[in-house]
């Protein structure tokens, strides 16, 4: 008997291959990652060359001799803004009193699409008004930069003002607010800043006058884990409004009346009697009735096979994933009979040796003697 599991050899035939392309791939990644060395994501990040970063600009911007110091908190922000251009690319993320030292200290602040939650809070008098398509837009007004920029990729939140001097461009999604303390610039959209956009239309001259007005730009980029917004968090109880939480009481004792309503009645345990006791004779026989009427002795064969090999592994001491050949070799040696012979009797062909039920006898008559050959032995 030749055993038809696999081996050593062959699993290595069968894997070597997947392996080598799974070990290329990652020999490539990671000379990928050591060439091109550490690179930063997301939108408006300066090293960031996604469609959505800013790389194109902050690469203009030092070539035209800015300094681009990179900040991501308030107090780091605050600590440069003096005398700088400082570009905010989330105001929603900005404590309102770091706002205002932001602005008494540098000379123009840039905001990029501030909600207009954000705006009415940190800019008193600027409102957002509803939402702009992005689009290619005219300036439409006097400002400096928009008139000497041109037309450029404006759109995004539209914005108001009631101070005098203060200018709407390119239909409200650019607004300049003048002030005693410096220059506030809004953006109602992102685009005219991006590596994508740059460079159509006038963006990157709108971009350069906007930012590049002083020797250092302060590129601010506000997030959520600032320390600085630790005092201006709410528990949830307080974010949530009063009609809420009567309603979720309501909807709370409404749950635990239907729980009562539907919940199983628990009490003593009930016994009953079985309907119908089936010896186990007469179980076995019944089977073995279905085999014959289904002429399927060939499986009833293998049947009788299976269950005599599973008593006799724990008699040799074997496992239940024994080999085939440990079986045969082990009944072999406790019996003194062929190995080929127990094998035919234990295995034998895929059962087309028993095909009827004198064969189907025989059979189980030559397992019988083998167990209790291999008992007394």
């Amino acid at each position: 008997m030749t055993s038809v599991s696999p081996d050593a050899r062959r699993i290595w035939r069968g894997v070597r291959l997947p392996l080598a392309v799974v070990l290329l791939l990652v020999l490539t990644g990671t000379l990928l990652v050591l060439v091109q060395g550490e690179q930063t994501t997301g939108a408006l990040e300066p090293g960031s060359y996604e469609p959505g970063g800013g790389r194109a600009l902050a690469t203009l911007l030092e070539r035209e001799g800015v300094e681009i110091p990179v900040v991501r908190t308030a107090a780091e922000a605050k600590g440069v803004a003096r005398d700088a251009t400082v570009l905010i690319t989330r105001p929603a993320y900005v404590p309102e009193n770091a706002f205002a030292e932001i602005r008494r200290t540098a000379e123009h602040v840039v905001l990029v699409q501030p909600s207009s939650a954000t705006v009415e809070e940190i800019l008193p008098g600027v409102r957002s008004t509803d939402q702009l398509e992005t689009e290619t837009r005219a300036p439409d007004c006097q400002a400096v930069d928009p008139v000497a920029a041109g037309s450029a990729t404006m759109g995004g939140l539209r914005y108001t003002a009631t101070q005098p001097r203060a200018q709407e461009c390119y239909g409200g999604s650019y607004l300049e607010v003048p002030g005693p303390q410096g220059t506030v610039t809004v953006l109602g959209a992102p685009e005219p800043l991006t590596n994508e956009w740059l460079a159509n239309e006038g963006n990157a001259a709108l971009a350069m006058r906007l930012l590049g007005k002083h020797e250092r730009l302060v590129w601010y980029l506000p997030t959520p884990a600032d320390p600085s917004l630790e005092a201006e968090k709410k528990p949830l109880s307080e974010l949530i409004p009063a009609g809420w939480s009567y309603a979720a009481l309501q909807a709370g004792v409404a749950v635990v009346l239907l729980a009562s309503w539907r919940s199983r009645r628990l009490g003593q345990v009930v016994t009953e009697p079985i309907p119908v006791v089936v010896r186990a004779a007469e179980a076995t026989e019944g089977r073995a009735r279905l085999y014959r009427k289904a002429k399927a002795a060939a499986h009833a064969g293998e049947t009788l096979r299976e269950a005599a090999r599973a008593r006799l592994r724990p008699l040799l001491g074997l496992t239940r994933d024994a080999e085939p050949a440990a079986l045969v070799d082990s009944v072999a040696v406790r019996t003194g009979r062929a190995p080929a012979e127990i094998g035919a009797l234990l295995y034998g062909n895929p059962p087309a040796d028993v095909s009827d039920d004198a064969a189907l006898v025989r059979l189980a008559d030559g397992l019988d003697v083998v167990e209790r050959e291999v008992e007394r032995s």
